[in-house]
């Protein structure tokens, strides 16, 4: 029989208990293994009705474990879609332009011999030529009052500043300012028709002739909006 020494029992109790460390963390490690969780077949963690996970193992029941295996839970990152509006342009309505044009009316009286009075063609003249000038901006009208030939100077003066003064007292009437009216009276000078052209007497041939130069001429320009 072989003495064992003291030193060697020693060393004998280390060796066993090293080896049965190392054979009891190998069960250990059989148990972790034969007691892992259990998941289905798409990889989910299988729990019992109590909300508690399931470890497969062997043995006549399986194991329960409330807390489970900890989880390393991967934060996801989130990504918030953020549509910044785009600016929408505001239509201004703009107020139209005012667009004047610049015109000009005329228009010819005519008169009997030796008279001073409208006729009913003098009139109308008249008439049309207001209707012609509203809303017309114009600083003033113009009238020249007109005489033929027959008569003294003197007298064809004065009827023709009588009949300048009949138009702007009828324009008036009409809604035409009375300060807007110019007027001047040029008598017998400045006749329409030629010194050759009526050379009868004073008679009814010669009366139709000079017709021409019996009148009062009436004339306005300014401007208005473009219709």
């Amino acid at each position: 029989m072989r003495i064992i020494s003291t030193q060697q029992r020693t060393v004998l109790a280390i060796a066993c208990a090293l080896a049965l460390g190392a054979f009891c963390a190998t069960v250990n490690a059989q148990d972790s293994n034969e007691h892992a969780l259990l998941k289905d077949s798409s990889g989910r963690q299988v729990m019992s009705g109590f909300g508690l996970c399931v470890h497969s193992g062997f043995g006549p029941a399986p194991s329960w474990t409330a807390g489970c295996h900890p989880r390393v839970v991967t934060p996801i990152a989130m990504y918030l879609e953020k549509t910044i509006p785009v600016p929408v342009a505001v239509a201004t309505a703009a107020a139209p332009l005012a667009v004047y044009e610049t015109v000009g009316f005329d228009a010819n009286v005519l008169f009997d011999s030796n008279k001073s009075n409208l006729s009913a063609s003098g009139r109308d003249s008249l008439d049309s030529f207001v209707g012609k000038i509203r809303g017309l901006e114009a600083q003033s009208v113009t009238a020249i009052g007109y005489a033929d030939r027959m008569g003294s100077d003197a007298a064809n003066q004065i009827l023709s500043q009588e009949r300048v003064d009949t138009v702007k007292a009828y324009l008036v009437s009409q809604g035409v300012a009375t300060n807007r009216v110019d007027t001047s009276a040029r008598g017998e000078r400045q006749p329409t028709t030629w010194a050759g052209e009526c050379k009868d007497a004073n008679n009814a041939k010669n009366v139709a002739c000079m017709q021409p130069d019996r009148h009062v001429y009436i004339e306005i320009s300014g401007s208005r909006l473009v219709k």
